[in-house]
């Protein structure tokens, strides 16, 4: 008669199934393989079914065997459930802060925030998600994010914003390229040179245009892009130069060759928030931490010349 299993012969059994044998099941639940090997003896004994066959040494699971695994990944899909449930009435013990942030920003300021912030702020949960500056003051003044990271030239009567980084952009290109040998690049050197551009919707974009236009020099335009971190990656592929705020420069610095640009083209970036926060403590701390990392990351920047 059949008799009732027990939670560790569903352990062994999903064990082998997932690892292919009964050595690895074994290892992957840190046990001997006779006690495996035991467990799936017992488990076929107290459930009256034959779940594997036994080919050239082997287990092979049989069509019930299958089966009965495909059910068992249910069970434990809904324990996986249980645990994240868990840790989710966990956190609501603790502050929660989100934050939005444009591309731009997402791989240089933000990581170097982030560490110094947290270690400082007690039991803070951070949840950073990376979106474009509208979707950011959309989501700002609907009360899903606490604080925002965005270009110049966003703004919205319900967001309190402040200028961050405020640089002259650089010219970026590709090592090997004829202009690195100069210090400092200006329009007329740029006439018919390959031209990597950020959209004209953007702030920078629309600013470099009107440069271009002021001074009556036209590169030769090959590319347009929207975000700042494929421009660079761009440059550095070797498609051609380009007119960027420094800070997109950081994480591409190794493979592009930087050269300061004249005339000046002056580019901030804008911290936002919204005046009645639920959380304004934390808030303030995590902006005060921002500004001490957008400092440091401001005098470490190197503008060529």
């Amino acid at each position: 008669m059949a008799r009732e299993v027990n939670l560790r012969q569903i352990e062994a059994f999903k064990a082998v199934i997932e690892t292919g044998t009964v050595s690895g099941g074994a290892e992957l639940l840190n046990m001997s393989q006779p006690a495996m090997s035991q467990l799936i003896a017992h488990l076929e004994l107290d459930s009256g079914l034959k779940l594997f066959d036994r080919i050239k040494g082997r287990l092979v699971p049989t069509e019930r065997g299958m089966r009965l695994y495909e059910e068992i990944g249910r069970i434990f899909a809904g324990v996986r459930q249980v645990q994240n449930a868990l840790d989710a009435i966990r956190r609501e013990e603790q502050s929660v802060l989100t934050i939005g942030v444009m591309p731009a920003l997402a791989s240089s300021l933000i990581p170097q925030t982030l560490p110094a912030f947290m270690k400082g702020s007690g039991n803070v949960f951070c949840s950073v998600q990376q979106l474009s500056s509208q979707w950011i003051l959309d989501r700002l003044v609907a009360r899903k994010l606490d604080i925002g990271l965005v270009g110049a030239g966003f703004d919205n009567p319900y967001v309190i914003t402040e200028p961050l980084m405020e640089h002259p952009l650089v010219c970026i290109m590709p090592k090997d390229h004829p202009l690195t040998a100069k210090s400092v690049i200006g329009p007329d050197d740029l006439q018919d040179v390959p031209f990597v551009t950020l959209h004209p919707d953007t702030n920078i974009g629309r600013r470099v245009q009107d440069m271009f236009k002021h001074y009556k020099m036209q590169p030769q335009t090959v590319a347009i892009v929207n975000i700042a971190p494929t421009l660079t990656e761009c440059v550095a592929a070797g498609l051609g130069v380009s007119l960027v705020h420094p800070l997109s420069v950081t994480g591409s610095s190794g493979r592009i060759a930087v050269r300061r640009f004249e005339p000046e083209i002056l580019y901030y970036f804008q911290l936002c928030r919204i005046p009645d926060a639920r959380n304004a403590k934390i808030i303030n701390a995590f902006a005060e931490q921002l500004q001490l990392a957008a400092a440091e990351v401001s005098r470490s920047l190197w503008i060529g010349g």
